[in-house]
Order: C-alpha cells, then sequence, then structure tokens
C-alpha cells in the first residue's frame, strides 16, 4: 500500500453572517460525514474548514463530485489538493493535533505533548490514522469506559483506528482485548500504540466484521460510522456475551432513530447517551 497521500484543504464561508461560527461547525461535520462515504480517512478541523486525505492509490480527480453540501446555496466551500509524502504528512500531524483531555482524568497526547496529572496517560503517533475531527467520539466513548468497572471483561475495539479505546481499556483492567481496523496503517498504528504504552492483553488484527465469527465479549467498543454499525451490528449482538455491553459511537443525533432500531430489534437495551456538539454515542446492555 502506497504511503502517498492527496490532501484537500477545504475553506467554508458560511452566507448566513448571524452565526457563522456554529454554521462553520456544522458544515464541517457534514463535509466530514460526506468525505468518509468516500475513500477519505483521516481529517483535521481547521480555522476556516476542514482538511481531508485519502490515498493516493484510492483517489481520482472526480472524486469530491457528488459531495453534496459542495452543491449548498448555504455555504461557498472552495478547495485546493496536493500530494502529501510521508515526510511532509507527519510535519502535518504535528502543526495540527491537539491532546484529548477527558474531565481531567484520561489525557490522550501525541509524544510531543507534555505529560500531565491524569490518572490515565495515553500516548499515540498520529500519524494517518487519527483525525481531530473525531475528537467528540472519541471524548465521549472515553467517557463511557471512565464510568464503567471493566475488570477483566473480554473487549473488542472494532474500527480501533489507533487503539486509544483499546488501550484505555487495558489500563482499566480489561482483558484480554481484540483491536480490529480494516486499514492496514490503523493496524500497524495500533500496534505501536499498544507497545508504546506497553500494553500485554491487546492483540491488533487487520480485517472487517468478518474476524468476528465464532467468538464472544463482555464488551464491544465500535467507534466507527452510521452504515458500518447498522450493516455489521448483527455481527456484534452475535458475539456479545448476556449481560454484555456494547457502546457505539460514530454518528450524528439525527441517526439515534435508525440506530436504536437495529439494536433493539436484536434484542438489546438501551442504557444511556452522550453528546458533544452533533454527535452522539450510545451505550446497550444485551
Amino acid at each position: 500500500m502506497s504511503n502517498i497521500y492527496i490532501g484537500y484543504h477545504f475553506n467554508i464561508q458560511p452566507k448566513d453572517a448571524s452565526n457563522k461560527e456554529q454554521a462553520l461547525q456544522i458544515a464541517s461535520e457534514i463535509l466530514i460525514a460526506e468525505l468518509g462515504e468516500m475513500a477519505f480517512e483521516s481529517f483535521t478541523e481547521t480555522e476556516t474548514g476542514v482538511s481531508a486525505f485519502v490515498q493516493k492509490d484510492l483517489w481520482d480527480d472526480k472524486i469530491v463530485e457528488d459531495i453534496q453540501i459542495l452543491k449548498s446555496e448555504e455555504f461557498t466551500i472552495e478547495y485546493t489538493f496536493e500530494e502529501i509524502d510521508q515526510v511532509n504528512w507527519n510535519e502535518e500531524w504535528e502543526k495540527n493535533f491537539e491532546p484529548i483531555d477527558v474531565d481531567g482524568n484520561c489525557h490522550v497526547r501525541a509524544p510531543f505533548h507534555p505529560k500531565t496529572e491524569a490518572e490515565f496517560d495515553i500516548v499515540i503517533e498520529p500519524k494517518m490514522s487519527f483525525g481531530t475531527g473525531h475528537h467528540e467520539t472519541t471524548h465521549m466513548m472515553i467517557q463511557h469506559l471512565l464510568e464503567m468497572d471493566v475488570k477483566g471483561l473480554k473487549t473488542l475495539d472494532m474500527g480501533c483506528g489507533t487503539a486509544i479505546l483499546a488501550i484505555l481499556a487495558e489500563m482499566k483492567g480489561a482483558q484480554p482485548i481484540d483491536a480490529i481496523d480494516i486499514d492496514n496503517w490503523c493496524y500497524l498504528n495500533s500496534i505501536e500504540n499498544a507497545e508504546r504504552n506497553n500494553c500485554e492483553h491487546i492483540t491488533v488484527y487487520e480485517g472487517e466484521a468478518a474476524l468476528l465469527k465464532d467468538k464472544k465479549y463482555d464488551l464491544i467498543i465500535a467507534n466507527i460510522n452510521r452504515n458500518i454499525l447498522l450493516n455489521d451490528m448483527q455481527a456484534y449482538v452475535d458475539c456479545l456475551n448476556p449481560k454484555g455491553t456494547l457502546l457505539l459511537s460514530g454518528f450524528y443525533e439525527e441517526d439515534i432513530p435508525v440506530i436504536d432500531v437495529s439494536c433493539t430489534e436484536k434484542g438489546l437495551t438501551y442504557v444511556k447517551k452522550f453528546q458533544r456538539n452533533n454527535w452522539v454515542s450510545l451505550k446497550y446492555v444485551n
């Protein structure tokens, strides 16, 4: 797989000047969601919009033609794109990656950030598999885990990205833990980050929901996106032990009804919700 990426830089100008900051945030979230349905895999929210990155092997010059928000009458959205090699990519993350601080109890940072006094200090190398646009969903999933007693729970981190959530689960006593991602870069980065945080109970796999056949878990963490969650929900339920917990995120408030129907019709019971901006995270039990 090529390490060359194409970076798109979108400048968003809301036409309604009455609440430009909120309009910019909403437009950025919609744009990230639409790009996520294409081959784009990492995002950085900027002061004026969004930067998004796609592997050159998966790119063509028509890749954004069907992005509907680019045609919206409510915004003027201009963009440029450039080829980014591996060295420039890492420089890009060092400029843009911000640490995550969840209630002072959990700090997710890169090696170039200073250590804090948080109880759970997670160090990741951001690279390709982490985007600041995902802070809201990661933050909420961390909140769920911080509230839970996960000691001894057999755990799955599905769509693990950088393995932040798997690492926190181990720090809180969960084991054994499987971390799965379909992207090769995420797979390699998760292995690196598990080692960086001295984790001994995380096994990382490259693949998708087919890997879950004949597996059983007490806790499943799935921070992906709406369509993948809906497509794979039955696979999650099939491998969730009785009284097991399913944590979901990666979608918006307006997606809750369809997610909830998918969960409840498969026998899961809704427990609680976290919300940050328009992103949500839901907790269900079996």
